[in-house]
């Protein structure tokens, strides 16, 4: 695409040369003469001062390179993207070794691919895809322009809305973790009565798992995403435009309202709430219930920046401990 069709299509303001002939999208160390690059963040500015990009995307003009003028340039970015690149779709229809009970309903334009099961009186939407070996337990509903890859799982009775996509060997529905002790010491497994539901525009990563419930239902709610081995446990509520990145743990009944940010090996013990709006960074361990809008790291977590003046402390502490001796000594020596 020449860079001025470009800008009509992202509805960006052009500064310079809009004949550039744009190829691809790339960052901006690997970008050449006919690619676009951006800039997101204003600490990598130095980094177009040696970029080979024809054009580049940007809140502000850039000198000497033409520039695409964006209020979000990473958003525009990924539209960008989707001009050079999209992934392959399969055709239509149902590939002769897929196992489909009788009783399922399949929307028009689906794509069912190999070695695909789907049980009895499961409901799949319209432009759904199903690449091969995707399983569909009993019951299940499946929504509109839903994308499932090879070897994700959606288990009994669970619904999931339009939209949604799950990445390779995702588990939706499994059982939650629930078991009652016996007088011996022994486990009885609690049956998990619940189900799963996913709503509209949900995206999970591979080999995640999300379990039901024993009594209600585990939710993932409109627009959440949620990185590559995660684990929500059994009734758990994942709120609206939630971002849960990898290796975090939810423990059960576990609530997130609405645009939570938990960053990535965070630890939830579960049957607390993490309020609108709150960001956990990394690695917390998160105890109690989280206040709106706070940012919250450590574990046990609490405020985050308390909590770098703490650790910038943490590190000076056997320092901190030899000048105490030292002063104990001296006040020991001079009341002697």
């Amino acid at each position: 695409m020449k860079l001025n069709e470009l800008a009509a299509a992202l509805g960006c303001r052009l500064e310079g040369d809009g004949s550039i002939e744009i190829s691809g999208v790339r960052g901006m160390e690997q970008a050449g003469e006919g690619h676009l690059t951006f800039l997101a963040n204003p600490k990598y500015a130095p980094k177009l001062k040696t970029t080979r990009a024809g054009a580049v995307l940007a809140a502000n003009p850039v000198s000497g390179l033409a520039t695409l003028i964006s209020s979000n340039p990473y958003h525009d970015f990924a539209r960008a993207l989707e001009f050079f690149y999209q992934p392959p779709r399969p055709a239509a229809g149902v590939h002769p070794s897929a196992a489909i009970a009788q009783t399922a309903s399949i929307g028009e334009n689906t794509s069912i691919g190999a070695f695909v099961a789907i049980g009895e009186n499961v409901t799949i939407g319209d432009n759904a895809v199903l690449h091969p070996h995707v399983v569909v337990y009993e019951g299940a509903r499946i929504g509109n322009g839903v994308v499932l890859h090879s070897h994700s799982v959606v288990r009994e009775f669970c619904e999931l809305g339009n939209r949604v996509i799950l990445q390779n060997g995702v588990v939706i529905g499994g059982d939650g973790f629930g078991f009652a002790k016996r007088s011996d010491g022994s486990h009885h497994k609690i049956v998990q009565s619940g189900r799963t539901v996913i709503e509209d525009d949900v995206e999970i990563q591979s080999l995640t798992s999300v379990d039901r419930g024993s009594l209600s239902d585990t939710r993932v709610k409109r627009g959440a995403k949620i990185d590559s081995l995660v684990q929500i446990g059994h009734a758990c509520v994942v709120g609206e435009d939630n971002i849960i990145c990898a290796q975090t743990g939810l423990a059960g009944s576990s609530i997130l309202e609405k645009n939570v940010l938990l960053a990535g090996q965070v630890g939830i013990s579960g049957h607390l709430t993490i309020h609108e709006g709150a960001t956990v960074y990394a690695q917390s361990g998160i105890g109690g219930d989280v206040a709106p809008k706070a940012r919250v790291s450590g574990s046990p977590a609490f405020d985050a920046g308390e909590w770098l003046r703490a650790i910038t402390a943490f590190q000076k502490l056997p320092e901190i401990l030899r000048t105490v001796r030292e002063l104990k000594k001296k006040i020991e020596h001079l009341t002697s």
